[in-house]
């Protein structure tokens, strides 16, 4: 019987159940992988069958695989969705949605501080192709509004944005979007499904990079698109599965793994922060700390209103800027310097001169990524270790 047929229930138990019901066949607890390229037919008739659509049953695994399917069922669930669609990296998925949503003449309205690839391929590729894109802080709701034209065909948004944390009203990049006639996009790799699930507030896709919390071990690199309607699935999907950015079935069984834990990690990784946070805005060599759990932060309402937590996700300027940046990253010795975000290991990087480094000065500056701006992604050590190797670190700034 299906553990989830029965609702509600809890996000704690639909990362540990949804898409790992007993295999039909032998019963194993933990879904196999299925590491097969093709699928044997038992007739001709069953391969035109199910080319032409009209009888259910796996082709090709860049068409569909039993393993890449219960993760895609998986994610929807969690999510809210009625469908997902499971890519090789989380900018394959940004670019297929860019892919299938866009045409020549089409404009794009994106957050002006978004994970630097996802605004780079805008600016430097599909540009070549007539669309437009627009850079806004969306946390601002006047630039935003102002931002979106009659021709504005995707709102794309990462809420809280990469690296500043600021956050976007949904609500707002909702409705802005259907009064354009356009389609809200919602990259929710930040939060995860456990601390902020966009379709509630209007999302049409959400997407995420698998390779942060939803795997959460540092050891796959994926994405997933999550969609309200099924009818733009099926649009996204014939472009994936021609484009070739799909899942491998080995790295979507990693990801189910992964999933199990996802709410204990996210919630152990989110207190650790809260007290980073904390422990950081009250130290005098710290100029500025952007994080959403502070009760000082700008848009704390807008915290309560649509998440469930503030993550685990901090970035903080010294008041020795940049210099005094890189002595804190090369000192600390809990936090591994390397980018990427949501293992349990705590990861520390300089987005200026890293994840954001292919933007120009200015749109750094406009986005308001300063070059002496640092990110931290909380792990889920011992807070008392990661607070005394903080410590140490920032003692030897003087």
């Amino acid at each position: 019987m299906d553990v989830l047929s029965s609702p509600p229930r809890s996000l704690d138990t639909v990362c540990i159940h949804a898409g790992s019901e007993p295999d039909a066949l032998f019963g194993a607890v933990v879904p196999p992988i299925y590491q097969t390229s093709t699928f044997v037919f038992r007739s001709p008739e069953e391969g035109a069958a199910r080319f032409a659509g009209t009888e259910p049953g796996y082709i090709y695994t860049r068409m569909g695989n039993p393993t890449i399917a219960r993760l895609e069922a998986a994610v929807a669930a969690l999510e809210g969705g009625t469908g997902a669609l499971a890519t090789s990296s989380g900018m394959s998925a940004v670019s297929t949605v860019y892919f299938a949503l866009l045409s020549s003449g089409d404009h794009v309205v994106c957050s002006a501080s978004v994970y630097g690839p996802t605004r780079v391929v805008l600016e430097r590729d599909f540009s070549r192709f007539g669309v437009q894109a627009t850079f806004v802080d969306t946390s601002d709701p006047e630039a935003f509004r102002e931002a979106v034209t009659p021709r504005t065909r995707l709102v794309f948004v990462e809420t809280p944005a990469n690296p500043t944390l600021a956050l976007t009203d949904l609500s707002l990049a909702a409705r802005l979007a259907r009064e354009a006639g356009a389609l809200l996009v919602v990259d929710n790799t930040f939060m995860s499904p456990i601390l902020q699930r966009p379709f509630r507030f209007g999302a049409d896709i959400v997407l995420h990079s698998v390779t942060k919390f939803l795997n959460g071990h540092s050891d796959v690199v994926g994405g997933v698109l999550v969609f309200r309607d099924e009818a733009v699935r099926m649009r996204v999907r014939a472009v994936l599965q021609y484009l070739g950015g799909t899942m491998d079935p080995h790295q979507a069984w990693l990801v189910l793994r992964g999933l199990k834990t996802l709410a204990l990690r996210v919630r152990a990784a989110q207190e650790n922060a809260r007290a980073v946070a904390a422990f950081l805005s009250g130290h005098p060599a710290v100029r500025r700390v952007l994080y959403p759990g502070l009760a000082e932060h700008p848009q704390a309402a807008l915290v309560a209103a649509q998440m469930d937590g503030p993550g685990s996700l901090l970035s903080f300027e010294l008041k020795g800027g940049l210099e005094a940046g890189k002595k804190l990253m090369k000192a600390v010795r809990i936090p591994a310097l390397a980018v990427s975000l949501g293992g349990v290991e705590s990861l520390i990087q300089h987005p200026a001169s890293m994840t954001h480094a292919a933007m120009s000065p200015e749109a750094r500056v406009a986005a308001g990524i300063s070059d002496g701006l640092v990110r931290l992604s909380v792990g889920c050590e011992g807070a008392e270790d990661l607070l005394a190797d903080l410590e140490q670190a920032l003692d030897r700034l003087d």
